[in-house]
């Protein structure tokens, strides 16, 4: 088990870190401004998944997680010591398709694409994607499905999606970092799934959004719960957010997925850190703290920025 570990003299502090990829880029940057900034404190993020980065601060064996995924309160009632969770920045999962030779853009709804997931459409002339989009040649070609491995926040947000959009699929599958899939090839990495699908004719799946827009793949546009079928884009995102913000606690615990709103992508979310309310060595409590008042204070515009260099 990884612990952290003081480094360079006592006023020398290493925080570790775990949790999701799909921010990995963004807390990478923002661990360099901020080291600059504060010379005696580095983070080392690891990024393991969703899961491993709540297990951790829940087991009190880390300084702090990044995850996409709400604990379950169950998990933070019998936690070994009281973890909060604070939002960090919005996300967007994106659904890729690789079909060479077709133009246009891809439609897809909830309970479309939760048929695909159960394995209940496996050819992309289908009639139900046919409907959908009546000015596209589909191919008749099977359709090769691959999603991530288990402990994902990517899965989370998609079969949160799907969930609210297809009973059966909330009976079968549910909404779980860990689901069990009942048809498809796995991907460890985001990075694994852009490549598997890319190299795969007929491919579908799931990355996060700046990953997708990086790597050319194609993305489908999904229909919201206003009817509208919505590119993913960081004012679509944003747009789930604020159409919700009516209904957000002081812990913005809440589900973003299948916003109302014309321009709300429904597959949005916050991602998280999970930090524990009290540290048990002081100084570490006090470089954990001093890095979140910077993160609240001064970091957005890593978050924001126009180039998006902390994207890949």
């Amino acid at each position: 088990m990884l612990t952290p570990v003081a480094v360079v003299g006592q006023t020398s502090t290493v925080l570790v870190v775990t949790g999701s990829s799909m921010p990995e880029p963004l807390y990478l940057r923002w661990n360099e401004e901020y080291h600059k900034q504060q010379p005696n404190v580095q983070l080392r993020y690891l990024p393991e998944g969703s899961g491993a980065g709540a297990e951790r601060v829940l087991a009190a064996a880390g300084d702090f997680a990044g995850g996409d995924v709400p604990i379950p309160e169950k998990d933070l009632k019998a936690a070994a010591t009281k973890v909060v969770e604070l939002p960090t920045v919005l996300i967007g999962i994106v659904v890729v398709y690789n079909l060479p030779g077709m133009s246009g853009e891809l439609r897809l709804s909830g309970p479309v694409l939760a048929s695909i997931y159960l394995g209940k459409i496996a050819e992309w002339n289908d009639p139900a994607l046919a409907k959908l989009n009546p000015d596209l040649r589909l191919p008749a070609i099977p359709i090769r499905l691959f999603h991530r491995t288990a402990g994902k926040g990517s899965s989370y947000i998609l079969t949160d999606f799907l969930a609210k959009t297809s009973p059966e699929f909330l009976a079968k599958v549910g909404r779980s970092e860990s689901p069990n899939w009942p048809v498809g090839s796995s991907a460890g990495r985001s990075q694994d799934m852009v490549n598997e699908v890319l190299a795969t004719a007929g491919a579908i799946g799931y990355t996060e959004l700046n990953l997708a827009e990086k790597s050319s793949l194609k993305m489908a546009s999904i229909r919201n719960t206003d009817g509208e079928f919505v590119r993913p884009s960081a004012h679509t995102i944003a747009a789930a957010a604020v159409a919700l913000m009516n209904r957000m606690t002081d812990d913005f615990r809440i589900s973003l997925t299948n916003a109302p709103g014309r321009d709300s992508y429904p597959i949005s979310s916050f991602t998280w850190f999970y930090v524990p309310a009290v540290s048990k060595d002081p100084q570490r409590g006090q470089a954990i703290a001093g890095y979140l008042k910077w993160v609240y204070a001064s970091a957005s515009d890593a978050a924001s920025s126009p180039d998006r260099a902390w994207q890949r």
